[in-house]
């Protein structure tokens, strides 16, 4: 045991690796935000393939968010996301090169099958890491921090260079065309920023196997694997069953999920109509969403001060964050048939204002989550969490687009949220103890 604490990254390297995992993870999806409807348009798909494309991808990532976090915790943290990073190189290629419809279809579900393996994995192993060096009391939340931080900067870094780039190939000597033309026509300038995506993957698979060390565990047989996830899946869904404070977490995230579906459901129609104009409202919401991944990355540094000087507690500390939330989704329902500067300040503000309450409410919450589970569920957990935000924010946005234009949607998400804070008024008065999913081969 000494040995393996001996050989352990120390905790300021754990946090350190653990950034800038999320930060090579989630540069490439920031890269191709911007240019990937517009590709497959220009490759010939109309609207509705193009939607299709992304609904495969979604139904892959909800169908595989369980069985992949129950991979994680019986595999290893490691090889999953080295099996993750080399999937989405694949699918990268497809998508950037890519002509007709079943290779695009191909890499979005292979980009789904990715970002299920990938989904909580990274989060899993710092926690593992920590608690393996400083013991079960180790102090999460500033990691989650950084790592949230990291994440929501590579995201706006790679939309505002995956945005610029397209248009910057075709300034000047107009390098966008020679490219075409050297290429025969495989590599336009839009799919520049998916192609450059795909060479990121190269070096996050590198940096994974080079830098994410972890304890050792026992060998995995393709038995052992198959009689563990499914086991390991069901003590996940148990434990927010019976845990009070899991369960809060899990009905926190998928709060969260309505207000950031609407949000990408409805902003777009809101920036062209406050524009006049398709282009200059696209570009305007890509300053919005880059200026939100910003004011999440602040959030989520802010998270630790939020827990210790302003809310007392992380328990607290949620409540404040999300009712901050609710209140810029507010801001936005009473603005929503307002045409006037001051009406879209306060838009501007409540959007940023939603952004940064999520921020801060991720890490506080998570924190709180792997307190409650033990390293045997823990990307399990997580993946219970992700999969609750993403199925709510999919029915949200159903529900949203089938509602009329105004404010309505924004108030009921608003209220939706505001019940996702409100579930944190009265804390837990015990402590459980450590919640594990059964091993492996042990009964469910």
């Amino acid at each position: 045991m000494t040995h393996l604490v001996a050989e352990a990254p120390g905790i300021r390297t754990a946090r350190r690796r653990y950034a800038t995992v999320c930060a090579l993870l989630w540069l490439p999806p920031g890269l191709g935000m911007a240019s990937m409807v517009l590709l497959f348009s220009e490759r010939g798909m109309s609207l509705a393939a193009v939607a299709g494309l992304f609904a495969a991808h979604s139904l892959t990532v909800a169908a595989l968010e369980l069985p992949t976090g129950g991979l994680s915790d019986i595999l290893g943290r490691r090889p999953v996301l080295a099996m993750a990073g080399v999937l989405n190189l694949v699918a990268a290629l497809l998508a950037g090169l890519g002509t007709t419809a079943w290779v695009l279809t191909a890499g979005m579900v292979l980009m789904g099958v990715a970002r299920a393996l990938a989904s909580g994995t990274a989060e899993a192993w710092y926690v593992d890491t920590v608690q393996e060096v400083a013991g079960p009391d180790a102090e999460l939340r500033t990691g989650l921090a950084r790592g949230g931080s990291a994440t929501s900067a590579a995201l706006a870094v790679g939309l505002l260079l995956g945005g610029a780039l397209p248009w910057l190939l075709g300034v000047g000597p107009d390098l966008g065309a020679g490219l075409r033309e050297a290429t025969s026509g495989a590599v336009p300038p839009l799919a520049v920023p998916v192609l450059l995506g795909a060479a990121v993957r190269v070096v996050f698979v590198f940096y994974v196997l080079a830098a994410l060390r972890e304890p050792p565990r026992p060998p995995a047989t393709l038995r052992s694997v198959l009689r563990g996830v499914p086991v390991t899946v069901l003590g996940g869904l148990r434990l927010g069953g019976r845990d009070a404070l899991v369960r809060r977490v899990i009905l926190s995230a998928a709060a969260a999920g309505s207000a950031l579906a609407v949000i990408e459901l409805l902003i777009p129609g809101r920036t062209v109509a406050l524009t006049g104009a398709t282009g200059s409202g696209a570009l305007v919401y890509a300053v919005l969403a880059c200026a939100g991944f910003v004011c999440a990355g602040v959030g989520s540094h802010l998270a630790p001060f939020a827990a210790r000087a302003v809310a007392g507690s992380g328990e607290r500390a949620v409540l404040v964050s999300l009712g901050a939330g609710a209140s810029g989704l507010l801001l936005l329902g009473v603005t929503a048939s307002a045409v006037h500067p001051v009406a879209t300040t306060l838009a501007v503000v409540g959007f940023c204002l939603i952004y940064l309450g999520l921020g801060a409410a991720g890490p506080n919450e998570n924190e709180l989550l792997h307190r409650r589970v033990s390293s045997e569920g823990r990307a399990t957990a997580l993946s219970v969490q992700s999969l609750a935000q993403q199925l709510v924010g999919a029915l949200a946005g159903l529900a949203a687009g089938a509602l009329r234009p105004g404010p309505l949607p924004w108030l009921l998400t608003s209220a939706v949220l505001l019940s996702g804070a409100l579930l944190w008024i009265r804390r837990d008065g015990e402590r459980a103890p450590q919640a594990s999913v059964p091993e492996s081969g042990a009964p469910a």
